[in-house]
C-alpha cells in the first residue's frame, strides 16, 4: 500500500493537469479524439504498450503492461465522453484519470514487489448512450481478464468522505420512427397521414402505462422531427427515443414488450408506418462481494471513509453492468463536493468535476482500488474467493 500511495501522490499533479485538459475539451460519444490522444500519449510515456483505435472503434484504446511470466490479468476502465450542452456533467474526466492512476500504481507495485501479472487499461468510449463497453466486450476486449475495476463520481453527504457500492438499473433503448404523408393542414387534411399524431398518441399510451408500473421501473423518452416542420403542413415523420429501465434485465424484457405495444398501437390508430430499432441492452451492476468488501475495508481503515452498500438502492444505468455479468468486477461511486440540486447531469456537476476537492477524492479512490486490483494479481487464495463469490451470484 505504501508503494501504491507513493506512486499516486507522485502522479497527483500530472493527473490533475490531464483531468482539466479533458474537462475543458468535452467530446460526445464516439468523438473523444482529443481525450484518446492525450490519454494514449500519457500511458505510453509511463511505459505501457498502447493500441490506438482499438477493435475498430476510432476513440477506443488499450494500454497494457506485464511483469514476469504467467500471472493473472487485471482490467481497468477509463471513460472519456461528455454530455451534449453541459460538458463533463457526469465527471468522466475524473473516471479517465482514475483508470490511469490505478493502472500505473498497480504497475509500480508489481515491479517493486516482484509479482508476475498484467494490467490492462481500456479507454472505453460512449458510456453516455453508445454502449462502448458492450461493443468492446462483444469484440473480445475483455478476454482473459481475472477481474475488472473502475469508479464513478456522484453527489454525497457532507463531509464528502463517502463511497457507495450499489447496483444500477438495467436499460433498453428503443428508437421508434413514424412515417406518414404530408398534406395541407387546412385545405386538404384528409389527404395526410399525421406522424406527429402517432408520436403524441404513443407518448400518451406510455404515460397511461406508468400507472401500472412498479415503483422501481422507469420509462422516459423524447420526440423529435424534421427541422422543416411547419404548422400548416401535416407532418410526415417523427422519431421518438425511449429508455426502458428496471432492476434486472429479465424485468426490462417484460416491460419492454408493454412499451412496444404502446408504440404499435399509435401506429395502428394513425395509419402510420413504424420502424423500431432496439439498442444494446445494458445490464444492472452486480459487484463481486469479495472485491466490494476489500474495497470498503481499505477505505474505512486506511482513509476513514464510509462505504454505503445500499443493497435496496439503485442508481442510473451503465454499460459496465454487462462487464459485471461477464467476470468479477467492481464499480463503486464516490462523493465529490457539490452544491444543492446540482447532481450528475447538471451544469453544477460539470463545475464540481473540475474542483480540487473532486480531484482529491478521486485520488483516494484510486489508491484503494489499486490495492484491491493488486491483491487480485498477488494473492492466489484471495482470487479463488473472488471467483467463487462471483459465480455464486448467478
Amino acid at each position: 500500500m505504501d508503494t501504491i500511495e507513493k506512486k499516486i501522490n507522485e502522479l497527483g499533479p500530472a493527473l490533475r493537469s490531464l483531468s482539466l485538459q479533458i474537462h475543458s475539451h468535452p467530446e460526445l460519444m464516439f468523438e473523444e479524439r482529443f481525450a484518446h490522444d492525450k490519454l494514449t500519449k500519457f500511458m505510453s510515456s509511463h511505459g505501457f504498450t498502447v493500441t490506438k483505435h482499438y477493435l475498430g472503434l476510432e476513440t477506443a484504446w488499450r494500454a497494457e503492461w506485464s511483469y514476469g511470466k504467467g500471472g493473472r490479468i487485471l482490467g481497468v476502465n477509463s471513460e472519456m465522453d461528455a454530455l451534449p450542452g453541459i460538458g463533463h456533467a457526469c465527471g468522466h474526466n475524473l473516471i479517465a484519470i482514475a483508470g490511469v492512476g490505478i493502472a500505473i500504481a498497480v504497475k509500480a507495485a508489481l515491479k517493486k514487489h516482484n509479482v508476475p501479472g498484467k494490467v490492462v487499461l481500456l479507454g472505453t468510449p460512449a458510456e453516455e448512450g453508445g454502449t462502448g463497453k458492450i461493443i468492446l466486450l462483444e469484440r473480445g476486449g475483455y478476454k482473459d481478464m481475472a477481474a475488472c475495476i473502475m469508479c464513478h463520481p456522484t453527489i454525497g453527504p457532507v463531509p464528502n468522505q463517502w463511497a457507495g457500492v450499489k447496483s444500477s438499473l438495467s436499460v433498453q433503448s428503443i428508437e421508434a420512427e413514424y412515417f406518414g404523408h404530408t398534406a395541407h393542414a387546412s385545405a386538404a387534411p384528409w389527404e395526410g397521414t399525421n406522424a406527429l399524431d402517432a408520436a403524441f398518441l404513443a407518448y400518451t399510451n406510455i404515460s397511461a402505462l406508468r400507472q401500472q408500473m412498479k415503483p422501481d421501473h422507469r420509462v422516459h423518452g423524447v420526440i423529435t422531427g424534421k427541422d422543416t416542420m411547419a404548422a400548416n403542413v401535416i407532418p410526415d415523420y417523427t422519431k421518438m427515443t425511449w429508455l426502458v429501465r428496471a432492476p434486472s434485465w429479465k424485468e426490462v424484457e417484460v416491460l419492454r414488450e408493454r412499451v412496444l405495444a404502446c408504440l404499435q398501437a399509435a401506429s395502428l390508430a394513425t395509419a402510420c408506418k413504424m420502424k423500431i430499432t432496439l439498442g444494446k441492452g445494458m445490464y444492472d451492476l452486480r459487484h463481486t462481494p469479495v472485491l466490494a468488501d476489500e474495497f470498503a475495508k481499505t477505505m474505512g481503515e486506511r482513509y476513514g471513509w464510509v462505504t454505503d452498500f445500499g443493497k435496496n438502492e439503485r442508481g442510473a444505468s451503465t454499460d459496465f453492468g454487462n462487464i459485471t455479468y461477464a467476470m468479477p468486477a467492481l464499480h463503486p461511486v464516490f462523493a465529490i463536493p457539490t452544491k444543492p440540486l446540482q447532481g450528475n447531469h447538471t451544469p453544477g456537476f460539470t463545475a464540481a468535476a473540475a474542483s480540487e476537492g473532486a480531484h482529491s477524492a478521486t485520488l483516494t479512490m484510486v489508491k484503494a482500488l489499486a490495492l484491491v486490483g493488486f491483491r487480485v494479481l498477488d494473492d492466489e487464495e484471495y482470487f479463488r474467493k473472488v471467483r467463487k463469490s462471483f459465480e455464486e451470484m448467478f
